[in-house]
């Protein structure tokens, strides 16, 4: 949600934090643009729109070796060019870009106003250029720190100077920021993937600092960091859309997060980054995941297979209201946060409420470094590799595998017999595999796809294990085809959803084989009595009763580890009903890949 870039160094600024905003974009935004200072002072240039409209309506003459750059979602004001950032003060002596939330804007613009000073847009951010301009601190550093004394709320704020040509000063506070660290050239950016071309070599700031940045450094005590990441990760090759190259990665995706965790001989996980021995592990009473979107919907498959495998009470909760309703934190109670970004503002904040009241919180992220990884006792990596796309979909996969691992591990503490172990490894071998015949089937899911994508409204329905996965394939269904799409519990079809039932109301019912598929084709048959459009994920050779219904037929794993099969092909439906309807996939309207403001 918004993106910020920046550079100081030798190259002219302006086409390298083009770039870095083009690789921003998935972040999710509708306005952008960039400031570079040269040595005629600051020149800005933004408008609504995408960063290709940005590019091509750029002043032939916008040089400059210092710039600034953002991806703006809007909050405070439509989108629109004098909305977008950077903002400047008065004079245009100080431009900022920002990310997140000032509280209290409306208290600071009517104090600059009562001042004399004319605001020009309608963002709570634009307030932050004239209290830097305004203060009477002898560097930059300091005007910065002085204005945001006045500040109440989030911020991941870049900021240059006319009167300070040689440097940048950045400052974080609830939201993402990065310094890169080139040679003899310096970055900052709001993700990763504006940084990977040129350097990966970075440091992550943490709440409440503020580091000068100048082409030969910075100034944080923070030690820098060399990742490991391939820079093609972030490029979607000969696929159309980043989310059909990432759902095609997930059999690779899924071997990463298994490789070397899994102890055959003994018939458990091996997850060290726990930081956890067995005898803290056995004295779990409770387990509490907290997730958002689609990392929620997965947290309640990670509950499932707690429950089911090592018989401890396990619950999932929507991470955005955790806090507010003041939790009991209890000492013998596992929080599990989970996030593919690790910067998940609701996420984070519920991670700080645990932690501030003394409980023990693990974190399922993707990745290293993220202010969520950083903040909890210990943690799962999820590996699977760069995603990009607002739909997570390789992502979610390696968090339910991640699940799986934490749960047989804590089972085996306690009362999962060695053989039960063995047996759930060998699913979790198979998995990969398994995944791959999923997607093989795409030819079919895509014209099946062509079908629902004419409705304007669709159910998706299940229960016990099959319920996350109705949800997430609602979810994924409504974020990138734009249908209205509800999940519901199967059983709970009588008590309400039966009256929407009709030919223009298709439904996907997860079907799996287990001791619920009895009941599961009963409460079908109720919506095949009133004529509505059935489709059915489920195994070879299930019986339904002679319904007339669309078959999608996933392979079997173990009962446990059947919802991720199940779920993959609702992931192929959705791409391609959005396909059909012309959306673009990857940056679906209103969303944001990583949301880092409330």
């Amino acid at each position: 949600m918004c993106g910020i870039v920046g550079y100081i160094g030798s190259q002219q600024a302006a086409p390298i934090l083009l770039e870095g905003l083009t690789r921003l974009e998935h972040r999710g935004y509708d306005s952008a643009g960039l400031a570079v200072l040269g040595g005629t002072g600051i020149k800005v240039a933004k408008r609504a729109g995408r960063v290709r409209d940005l590019a091509d309506g750029l002043p032939k003459r916008f040089g400059g070796k210092v710039g600034i750059g953002h991806t703006r979602w809007a909050t405070h004001g439509p989108a629109n060019d004098v909305n977008a950032h950077p903002h400047t003060d008065g004079k245009g002596r100080v431009a900022i870009v920002h990310n997140g939330i000032i509280d209290n804007a409306s208290v600071l613009r009517q104090r600059l106003a009562d001042e004399g000073v004319e605001l020009a847009s309608d963002t709570d951010s634009e307030v932050l250029a004239h209290l830097i301009a305004g203060s009477e601190a002898d560097t930059l550093e300091a005007k910065v720190r002085d204005a945001l004394s006045s500040v109440e709320g989030t911020y991941g704020l870049a900021v240059m100077h006319a009167d300070f040509p040689d440097r940048l000063v950045v400052a974080r506070n609830g939201s993402p920021l990065i310094v890169g660290v080139g040679d003899r050239e310096m970055y900052v950016a709001s993700d990763l993937a504006a940084l990977v071309r040129h350097t990966t070599t970075v440091a992550h700031l943490e709440d409440g600092e503020i580091t000068t940045i100048t082409a030969g450094g910075f100034t944080s005590a923070r030690e820098t960091v060399t990742l490991d990441i391939d820079p093609d990760a972030y490029d979607a090759g000969e696929h159309d859309s980043f989310m059909h190259k990432e759902m095609l990665e997930q059999p690779a995706a899924a071997e990463r997060v298994l490789r070397g965790r899994l102890d055959e001989r003994f018939g458990t996980a091996h997850l060290g980054g726990l930081n956890m021995d067995a005898r803290e592990t056995r004295a779990i009473r409770r387990v509490k995941i907290l997730g958002c979107g689609s990392a929620y919907y997965v947290g309640q498959m990670g509950a499932s297979l707690v429950e089911e495998l090592a018989r401890i009470p396990a619950d999932a909760e929507a991470a955005s209201e955790f806090r507010y309703r003041n939790p009991i934190i209890e000492p013998d109670t596992l929080y599990v946060a989970v996030s593919q970004s690790g910067e998940t503002i609701d996420t984070l904040l519920a991670v700080q409420e645990i932690r501030r009241k003394g409980g023990r919180v693990i974190g399922l992220v993707n990745v290293v470094g993220s202010a969520i990884a950083r903040e909890c006792d210990g943690g799962i990596y999820l590996h699977a590799g760069p995603e990009v796309a607002v739909a997570s979909t390789k992502a979610l996969t390696n968090m339910f595998l991640g699940f799986a691992l934490l749960a047989l591990q804590l089972g085996r503490v306690r009362d999962l017999s060695i053989a039960d172990g063995r047996r759930l490894i060998a699913g979790l071998q198979r998995l990969p595999g398994q995944i791959e015949e999923v997607l093989a089937q795409e030819d079919a899911l895509a014209e099946l796809a062509g079908r629902l994508a004419e409705a304007e409204s669709l159910f998706f329905v299940g229960r016990v294990r099959g319920f996350p996965v109705a949800r997430e394939g609602a979810q994924k269904f409504k974020e990138i085809s734009y249908r209205h799409a509800e999940a519901y519990q199967t059983s709970e079809l009588k008590h309400g959803p039966l009256a929407l039932i009709s030919p223009e109301v298709p439904t996907v019912a997860i079907v799996p084989e287990d001791e619920l598929t009895d009941r599961n084709v009963g409460a079908l048959h109720e919506i095949d009595a009133r004529r509505g459009p059935l489709v059915v994920v489920t195994h070879d050779g299930v019986d339904l009763g002679g319904l007339a219904a669309e078959r999608i037929v996933v392979p079997r794993n173990e009962r446990e580890l059947d919802p991720i099969l199940l779920t993959v092909p609702l992931q192929l439906l959705a791409y391609h009903a959005a396909l059909r309807l012309g959306h673009d996939i990857d940056k679906p309207r209103n969303l944001a890949k990583s949301v880092t403001v409330e």
